[in-house]
């Protein structure tokens, strides 16, 4: 044992300098850590929780819900034994889901009449319209004939497009005393 303890000195005499947290900075910020993420872990689980008992006294027949697929619908039923919901998609059609599979309940939204009424008080400008802006044209409409047909597109074949091209460069054609390489 003598001899391990000859060896290895540092491994027998700790060595300390006096100062706790430079000696440990590491390992109280490894714990700092720790206790950061516990408590974000714990307060997101109560912020699920509260949103799903939420959603759980929401969920009653005839609210409208929405599946995590982005199916919309009525809540028919529930039935709890079998953790399966109804759902009324459109009159008539009915989709038995999972019950987790609803993703929320479609609160009514107030609708401002004020907002849905469309006012013709504004004239029709005269002036040019601005750069994007569609131009309505006011001349008398086609006849049938023409408005039944579009217009043909022109018709290119990739040789003559290569032909006449402006970048294309002729081929020069090998001299006869030119060895082929």
């Amino acid at each position: 044992m003598s001899s391990l303890a000859t060896l290895l000195p540092a491994a027998t005499t700790p060595t300390s300098s006096g100062n706790f947290f430079q000696d440990n900075f590491l390992t109280i910020a490894l714990v700092l850590v720790l206790a950061v993420m516990v408590i974000f872990m714990v307060r997101n689980s109560r912020k699920r929780k509260r949103d799903a008992e939420e959603l759980q006294n929401k969920f009653v027949p005839g609210a409208e819900v929405m599946t995590q697929h982005g199916i919309y619908g009525t809540l028919v039923s529930v039935d709890e034994e079998k953790n399966e919901a109804i759902i009324e998609t459109t009159p008539g059609t009915r989709l038995r889901v999972h019950r987790q599979t609803v993703a929320r309940v479609i609160d009514p939204v107030d609708i401002d009449p004020e907002k849905d009424i469309v006012h013709d008080e504004e004239p029709a400008s005269t002036e040019a319209p601005e750069f994007g802006e569609r131009v309505v044209d006011e001349t008398p409409a086609a006849t049938d004939a023409e408005e039944s047909k579009p217009a043909p597109a022109p018709r290119t074949s990739a040789a003559s497009t290569r032909s006449t091209s402006s970048t294309a460069k002729p081929r020069k054609k090998p001299a006869e005393g030119d060895a082929a390489e």
